[in-house]
């Protein structure tokens, strides 16, 4: 990467904050939008319409629009896809990002059919925590959502990841009338057995298929769930997104709640996107975006570059449209970056 002429190093580490007073803190980046699962409730199961890749961000791009929102104030990112482990050499990315000066935390959303042979370099890299998609542990039922028989290969990489080090591991998981909503509380034992953080997570209608899902509001599953797995709400938080915990004070056992839909978060929303093309999404239920490319292209400096950013924050919404207008969103998940 080249570096930017002194005159034009950054003045201010000043946070970035929005019109509405939320502090961006949080960015999450998509290092490619190619999967190798088709999940129902995320991508057609035909769907070959990526990027082509002359379009993603190279290594040296995204190390330095990630240095700018870490130099402003962000402190936590996460790599994301697609699934990001088929970015070729990912842990080299990683690494370079680990390192930035201020970087705090560090953490991957995979789902986890890569994981067994990267686990131990992504730890190396830095990065600190691991989120894991599982929707049910009956390998039909995986099949049915992912269509792949994928059962075996994301167990493996879980149990690669726990032998690497990983300080946290979630579960994600996402609960789908007459689908899988049955598995919830084997999954809920399973966790408990292996130490893995169990999170549920309400289906958002983007694209076709997010909005074909049949997600289920979470809070009638959390007071049935309460009495049965003794979950008490927790008191420490467990990272920087929206999730809601509970914990069983006697097992450890922790379950995280994420309800876009039901019980929206948006007064206290702290994150961003950025996708593998380099356009920065403000909001998943709009489409107020940045295309940062072009600007990284053009060869302008890191202090033009923090400006596109600090405007760019400004425009952030003031919340989704997901109730009102759930057609609004054309674009599938994976599009935007998890």
């Amino acid at each position: 990467m080249t570096a930017s002429p002194p005159s034009f190093q950054p003045l201010s580490s000043a946070s970035l904050q929005d019109r509405y007073g939320r502090t961006v803190d949080y960015l999450r980046v998509s290092v490619t939008d190619k999967c190798d699962l088709r999940c129902t409730y995320c991508m057609p199961r035909r769907f070959r319409g990526f990027e082509e890749p002359e379009h993603w961000l190279t290594f040296d791009e995204i190390e330095r629009v990630v240095a700018a929102f870490v130099r402003m104030g962000t402190r936590r990112v996460r790599l994301t896809g697609g699934e990001p482990l088929l970015r070729r050499g990912l842990p080299e990315l990683a690494g370079r990002l680990s390192a930035l000066p201020g970087m705090e935390d560090l953490s991957l959303t995979t789902n986890g059919t890569q994981l067994a042979r990267q686990a131990h370099a992504l730890r190396a890299a830095g990065v600190r925590r691991l989120n894991v998609s599982l929707d049910s542990l009956r390998a039909d039922c995986v099949q049915a959502i992912t269509g792949s028989d994928c059962l075996q290969p994301v167990l493996d990489g879980l149990h690669a990841a726990r032998d690497a080090g990983f300080e946290r591991i979630k579960i994600n998981m996402v609960p789908l009338e007459g689908v899988n909503v049955q598995d919830i509380e084997a999954m809920a034992q399973w966790c408990m057995n292996e130490g893995f953080v169990l999170r549920l997570i309400e289906a958002m209608p983007m694209g076709e298929t997010g909005r074909a899902a049949r997600g289920l509001a979470l809070g009638p599953l959390l007071a049935q769930l309460q009495p049965r797995l003794g979950l008490l709400p927790a008191i420490e938080p467990l990272g920087g997104g929206p999730a809601r915990y509970w914990r069983n004070p006697a097992t450890g056992f922790t379950l995280g709640l994420i309800t876009p839909m039901s019980q929206h978060f948006c007064a206290t929303c702290n994150r961003v996107r950025l996708s593998v093309d380099g356009t920065l999404y403000l909001c998943l239920g709009q489409e107020d975006r940045v295309e940062l490319r072009p600007l990284l292209r053009a060869g302008c400096s890191d202090a033009e570059l923090e400006a596109a950013l600090r405007a760019a924050i400004d425009r952030k919404p003031e919340r989704h449209d997901f109730l009102a207008r759930p057609e609004k969103i054309v674009r599938f998940m994976s599009m935007t970056g998890g």
